[in-house]
């Protein structure tokens, strides 16, 4: 799905309003549709019943000047709406999200998150993220949190990770 599409839309708007709440401000983060488009990036979309639940989406990065390395794929809006939270839909969209930054040839999948986001927080150390060297608009920002883990050939290099393979 398009990064712009209503339903995408629609979520990134809860997104940002949930931002607000918590932190007095929405992500400043620079944001174009077409860093979503295959085999760049792209965007998911979840529906429970007809009705868009939950997102998120990657788009590639390499080495610049706000901290990113060649070969990143970086992760945007991750968002599940209230009242639908604690069912596994971020946890899908998560392993959907790695599954095609690694087939589009990423190294490394990012993220950047923030302290007042526990959960999010939660969720990715469990799913194997780790703190990485900070990066994006937020980077010097003391409440945010970036973490990261290797994709493909590069995750086999890791001692004692274990790859899931076909």
């Amino acid at each position: 799905m398009r990064y712009d599409a209503p339903d995408a839309a629609a979520l990134t708007a809860l997104v940002q309003q949930e931002y607000v709440v918590r932190y007095g401000d929405p992500d400043i983060t620079p944001m174009d549709p077409e860093e979503f488009v295959p085999p760049s990036g792209l965007f998911l979309v979840g529906y429970l019943d007809g009705e868009p639940v939950a997102c998120g989406g990657w788009r590639a990065q390499d080495a610049s000047p706000e901290g990113f390395e060649d070969g990143d794929a970086e992760i945007k809006r991750m968002f599940v709406v209230q009242g639908m939270r604690g069912r596994g839909f971020a946890r899908r969209i998560l392993a959907a999200i790695e599954e095609s930054a690694e087939l589009a040839g990423r190294a490394r999948i990012v993220l950047e998150t923030g302290t007042e986001q526990p959960e999010a927080i939660s969720l990715y150390t469990s799913c194997g993220y780790v703190p990485v060297t900070k990066f994006g608009v937020y980077r010097d920002e003391p409440l945010s949190v970036c973490m990261g883990k290797a994709l493909g050939a590069a995750a086999d290099d890791l001692p004692g990770l274990r790859v899931r393979t076909a």
